[in-house]
């Protein structure tokens, strides 16, 4: 059997025997009619980053194919900002190769991720994941290449205050039970997310731990395997909205929220990439960080100040963009150092084969570790639409490769050193600042814009609406102007606590 394909916790795969991108029609209503299935639900992310749903119960197999194959009719006006209630009415049309069984429904019910499409039956420019798609296609035109990606999703749980067994304060990295509490609620988020079709890499304890208020917050991070960067964001959507319904269960509470307090550490979303051509890494080239990789970061550096108008969407999101908060306020990258925008993560480039020194029994192994190489944009977080954020690394990448002095760019904001530290002021004062606020985001799009809506990617309409709801938030001098006042953060937190 097809290693990808054995142990698959999803249980269409297992049941159809190929993996989720080969799905069709009939092997959807196949497993419907062999698996007793009763209800079909169609999700589909809108203007706020949330998945909608519309809910089918299956009255015969003639209906069951008429949805699966015309789809249904929504109100746009009621799901995007940007589209007029005159003229509102849009189709979403599920890709089955999302399809999963729902794990919180008491009937056995289906679930598919749909697309958006116009009056004309062509998909809608202006919706976040067709939006995706086109970046994609844009940065496979121009580089040959494909881009893929994958998320760290880091998030809080908050539940009353147990005080046994309390975690050192803001050292809760990788932290074990009992002084950490939410181990079994993540692998438990996990589990149900591995049976969606999401690919985990990992989840552990995170830094941030507290209390306040008699509640206990704790942080918590689940990090995903690198995809074709459309599934990447069909899987970090979904796990959000697993995460949530599991806590709604168990009564708790969850928040990806970028800051929750002064000085504790907040949530980011850091997003991996890695470029791929006939299936092989390109980030490496005889074991060190390749040109290609240089171009796509040198893109990420030139475009790092619009950015933040994807990945920091509200307030908060520039109160955790700090010093000494482990998240990047400056344009740089550099290797395993996270001080910086963007870091290569240590690579497994040493020709040691640490399995056999660990393990003497085991024969020397010839595992191709250059595959697993990515570089992370560090200043994204839980604010962000996963689909518009990714579409803008894609952009910024493919960006790389248009500009004929991307390696200089590269070798220009390269820094080696901890650029926070007294020592390295002088190095420090050389670099671009990322925004400090939603409304500086917006100029820095505004100045941008070209860049995103050139071969058609980002539509004019969405880069509009982006910059009017970060501007109706008036937060120009909002960080200055609240200081340390815990009180005040508090207040505007609490009214952005369920972002993104």
């Amino acid at each position: 059997m097809n290693k990808e394909l054995e142990m698959n916790p999803n249980k269409l795969v297992a049941f159809l025997g190929k993996p989720s991108k080969e799905f069709t029609k009939a092997d959807i209503i196949r497993f419907i009619k062999e698996n007793d299935v009763r209800m079909v639900n169609f999700m589909y992310p809108a203007g706020d980053g949330r998945l909608k749903t519309l809910n089918f119960v299956i009255n015969n197999r003639a209906y069951l194919d008429a949805i699966l194959t015309c789809g249904e009719r929504v109100d746009g006006s009621s799901l995007f900002p940007f589209i007029e209630a005159g003229s509102s009415d849009l189709y979403v049309l599920p890709r089955f190769s999302t399809a999963f069984l729902d794990p919180f429904a008491e009937l056995p019910t289906l679930s598919m991720l749909c697309s958006y499409f116009n009056k004309d039956g062509e998909p809608l420019e202006s919706s976040p994941e067709h939006t995706l798609h086109k970046a994609c296609r844009a940065f496979n035109e121009v580089t040959g290449m494909e881009f893929q990606a994958m998320g760290e999703l880091e998030y809080y749980v908050i539940a009353p205050d147990e005080a046994v067994y309390q975690a050192v304060d803001q050292k809760g990295y990788h932290e074990s039970a009992p002084y950490a509490k939410f181990g079994e609620f993540r692998q438990l988020c996990m589990n149900y997310i591995a049976r969606t079709g999401g690919l985990i890499k990992y989840g552990h304890s995170e830094v941030g731990n507290f209390t306040l208020d008699g509640k206990i917050y704790e942080q918590n991070e689940i990090e995903f395997l690198p995809v074709p960067a459309e599934e990447a964001a069909e899987q970090l959507t979904i796990a959000k909205w697993i995460i949530r319904n599991l806590a709604y269960q168990q009564g708790l509470d969850v928040t990806f929220a970028p800051k929750i307090t002064v000085g504790k550490a907040g949530s980011g979303l850091h997003v991996h990439f890695r470029v791929m051509k006939d299936g092989l890494n390109q980030m490496l080239k005889d074991g060190a960080l390749s040109d290609d990789a240089k171009r796509a970061i040198a893109g990420m550096m030139t475009l790092a100040p619009s950015l933040t108008a994807f990945g920091n969407t509200n307030p908060t999101s520039y109160f955790r963009l700090v010093p000494h908060q482990e998240a990047p306020t400056n344009v740089c990258w550099g290797d395993r150092n996270r001080s910086v925008l963007v870091r290569v993560p240590l690579g497994w480039t040493a020709k040691s084969d640490m399995c056999s020194i660990a393990n003497p029994q085991e024969p020397r192994s010839d595992y191709d570790t250059s595959q697993k190489q990515t570089v992370e944009m560090r200043s994204p977080d839980g604010s962000a639409d996963v689909y518009e954020l990714i579409a803008g690394l894609a952009v910024a990448c493919r960006y790389g490769f248009e500009l004929d002095n991307a390696l200089e760019i590269a070798e220009r904001t390269y820094v080696n050193v901890n650029i926070h530290l007294k020592e390295n002021e002088a190095k420090l004062s050389q670099l671009a600042q990322l925004p400090d606020s939603c409304a500086a985001s917006a100029d820095c799009l505004e100045r941008q814009r070209a860049v995103f809506e050139s071969r058609g990617v980002f539509s004019p309409a969405m880069i509009d609406g982006i910059l009017k709801l970060l501007r109706s938030y008036n937060d120009r001098t909002l960080r200055e102007d609240i200081g340390s006042d815990q009180a005040k953060m508090l207040e505007i937190v609490h009214r952005y606590f369920h972002c993104g």
